[in-house]
């Protein structure tokens, strides 16, 4: 072979052998994948709320997945549908998730979950709830859900139970208590609420309250039937006007409680509910086995992980109560 040949064939040799080089480095840093080498399949979840972007409870589950190892936009795809409290949007923002479509959708209190679930019965959904979903049912179980939905429940009927134990605890001496329910609200825990309240020698006096212009004249009628406590039921509607709430409360010289930290903030004496955004921290992992091939149907419902017991002192100092220190050491936050 001539010198000549000789050097164009090393030239080849060394072009070629350049060639594999870049691609084995283009590989090897993520770029294009290999000849015959498929790229890694992102999965896309829906996220199906009531609540607005930002919200604690959507950073909350940000957190839990960044946990588990997701980072969203390089191997995990999140699609935000925020009802920003108009919950009559939920069911074409439902569907534009299924149009999409989506692996499963984590669905954010309990409107959205009813929604989701009407939507399909076969799409995983992973719920944050606020509420009695076997009540509502929603599902057949905690232990075995049995349908397309599981993640977590508060249990409306069991924390309205340890809630109304605590008042009464916090009031000696009290036996009448007025109970506050929307009537546009679920009742699946208006009757174990009343047995509870028996259970504990109270007298319960239901006031039905029929949308905010209500409130005014529902608590004039439990002072009017001799209330001596104002104890409100879970319901968004009392949540968005717990000021109006407190202060016709105050004016009445009645103490309340409200089913959220977010009422003793507004001047209720106590609250004793699930610590939200941990609920939903812990959701994330719930969306991780099903992405990894788990059935809803087989995934227990859990319990919230953490709660909250918060009492107003200034609340009770301006209404004359001396809080029990039996009590003052179950707390986990005192606001003064």
């Amino acid at each position: 072979m001539s010198r000549y040949r000789t050097s164009r064939a090393r030239r080849r040799l060394l072009q070629g052998g350049l060639v594999l080089a870049g691609v084995g480095l283009l590989s090897g840093c993520g770029g294009l994948p290999l000849p015959g080498q498929q790229p890694a399949r992102v999965p896309r979840i829906g996220y199906l709320g009531s609540d607005s972007p930002g919200s604690p409870n959507s950073e909350a589950f940000r957190h839990g997945l960044r946990e588990l190892g997701y980072v969203e936009t390089q191997n995990l795809v999140i699609e935000w549908r925020f009802a920003e409290g108009r919950d009559e949007r939920l069911p074409a923002l439902a569907a534009e998730l299924l149009n999409l479509p989506v692996e499963l959708i984590l669905t954010a209190g309990p409107s959205a979950t009813r929604v989701a679930r009407d939507a399909s019965r076969t799409l995983p959904i992973v719920m944050c709830f606020p509420g009695d979903p076997i009540g509502l049912g929603l599902i057949a179980s905690l232990d075995r859900p049995g349908g397309n939905i599981t993640g977590l429940a508060s249990l409306t009927t069991e924390l309205h139970a340890k809630r109304l134990e605590l008042f009464a605890e916090s009031l000696p001496g009290v036996s009448r208590v007025a109970v506050l329910w929307d009537a546009n609200a679920a009742q699946s825990v208006r009757g174990p609420l009343d047995a509870a309240a028996r259970s504990l020698k109270l007298l319960p006096q239901p006031v039905e309250v029929r949308g905010p212009e209500g409130l005014e004249g529902a608590i004039r009628s439990a002072v009017a039937g001799g209330a001596e406590a104002l104890f409100l039921a879970d319901s968004p509607m009392f949540t968005d006007h717990r000021h109006r709430i407190v202060e016709l409360a105050a004016s009445s010289k009645l103490p309340a409680s409200g089913a959220g930290k977010a009422f003793v903030e507004a001047g209720a004496l106590l609250s004793y509910s699930a610590r939200v955004p941990d609920m939903y921290r812990r959701a994330a992992s719930g969306v991780d086995k099903i992405l990894k091939g788990a059935n809803p149907a087989d995934l227990p419902v859990e319990r919230p992980p953490t709660f909250d017991f918060v009492i107003n002192l200034t609340t009770a100092r301006t209404l004359g109560l001396t809080i029990p220190e039996s009590i003052l050491l179950q707390v986990t936050e005192i606001i003064e």
